[in-house]
């Protein structure tokens, strides 16, 4: 446990991951619940891709009333339908399938066209309408938070951009591929980071077009250290430690199931890959003798990761149970690439913004939290932590 003094800088990182985002909400209303009442956001640093993104500007915009926060988001996805987020109207959905297929038959008509297989600009009103981002200043002003990230891809130049707004101190940084912006974060770094490739338009940020986030972000903790977090806590979306059985197959896979193993390898594997390289550095950095490292000027140090995230198949299996709730234009849509069957099911768990299938990865997430509630105690050094530790230490009798 580290001093009142000496807090440890800890961060929250939110993987993208569409509608399957809800579950992050269930954690976070978990953890609320640990915190005293009315107690402020216990990060100091927020980092989120696609949307989890939109979950990070959620919580950093109510810093100062943590629980605030998470209600205002419980809120949102409890009552959720898919029509907010993407047009479900049969014009709108045959407008921009059309649209679509004659752009691969011709060509685009115009430089400037955008081109996708849905149209998510109700996701733009919506978020204008609930979000005040104006807030995330005064946030920082007063100190209940030090950095907001949401992180995008650039379809030019193939980076992956961490923009960033924070205190005055924070600088933007550059390594390979990936690279850090100081900003003010607007509702396009928003939309950007949780445009889904082909499914959504990409959005234009000053000189470059981007696309969601977790396409090419081979370091999706690298912003949270960058920031100066000690310590991060990973709410994801999907754990590939269960591995599935490789069985014997005989029908050629879905358009559905492709998709969906292109998204898993975005918004699952890369997080999954980066953990694993912390994990060993932080060993590599635990062999090497605290004086050598001062000595040698070693800068590298250890990082603290908690990471909870839920098993993919439940999930996937969740969104088979909840299919019906699609629109019915949403349906025929989807059950012709095969997402409505097994073996596609993950790209439906992406898509299905449906206020039962949402509410039961709220709870989901909910109860995967509360199983984990000494860790997490442990991890953020909450007021309960600190007594079970307290309790534990050898007294003495007195006189």
């Amino acid at each position: 446990m580290t001093t009142p003094s000496n807090p440890p800088h800890i961060a929250l990182l939110l993987s993208g991951g569409g509608a399957r985002a809800a579950y992050q909400v269930g954690v976070l209303k978990a953890l609320a619940e640990m915190l005293p009442a009315q107690a402020s956001n216990p990060f100091r640093t927020i980092c989120g891709t696609s949307a989890g993104g939109l979950n990070a500007a959620g919580i950093a915009t109510h810093a100062d009333n943590f629980q605030s926060g998470v209600q205002f988001l419980e809120n949102i996805w409890a009552n959720f339908s898919t029509r907010q987020v993407y047009r479900t109207d049969l014009p709108g959905v045959w407008a921009c399938a059309l649209r679509f297929l004659a752009t691969l038959l011709i060509g685009r008509l115009g430089k400037n066209h955008g081109v996708s297989l849905l149209d998510n600009r109700p996701l733009r009103t919506l978020l204008e309408r609930h979000l005040d981002l104006s807030k995330l200043s005064t946030m920082l002003d007063q100190g209940h938070l030090d950095a907001l990230a949401i992180t995008a891809s650039g379809y030019t130049t193939g980076e992956s951009v961490s923009f960033f707004q924070g205190k005055d101190q924070l600088d933007g940084w550059k390594r390979s591929r990936r690279i850090g912006s100081k900003t003010q974060i607007s509702f396009e770094h928003l939309m950007a980071s949780a445009a889904i490739p082909v499914i959504f338009p990409a959005v234009r940020i000053n000189r470059e077009y981007f696309g969601d986030g977790a396409v090419r972000q081979l370091a999706p903790i690298s912003p949270a250290l960058h920031l100066g977090a000690d310590r991060v806590l990973v709410i994801g979306v999907s754990s590939q430690n269960n591995r599935k059985t490789r069985e014997q197959v005989s029908q050629y896979p879905s358009i559905a199931q492709v998709v969906g193993h292109v998204m898993a390898s975005s918004f699952v594997d890369s997080l999954e890959g980066d953990l694993e390289r912390l994990n060993r550095v932080n060993h590599t950095i635990s062999l090497i003798p605290e004086e050598v490292r001062a000595r040698d000027g070693f800068s590298l140090k250890p990082v603290q990761v908690l990471s909870i995230s839920p098993p993919g198949q439940v999930i996937e299996t969740m969104a088979l149970r909840h299919v019906n709730a699609l629109p019915s234009s949403i349906r025929m849509f989807v059950n012709g690439a095969g997402a409505t069957h097994k073996s596609g099911a993950g790209v439906l768990s992406y898509l299905l913004f449906e206020a039962e299938y949402c509410q039961a990865l709220i709870e989901l997430g909910y109860i995967d939290a509360i199983s984990k509630r000494p860790q997490i105690e442990d991890f953020l050094e909450l007021p309960a932590a600190r007594a079970r530790h307290s309790d534990s230490l050898p007294r003495t009798n007195a006189g």
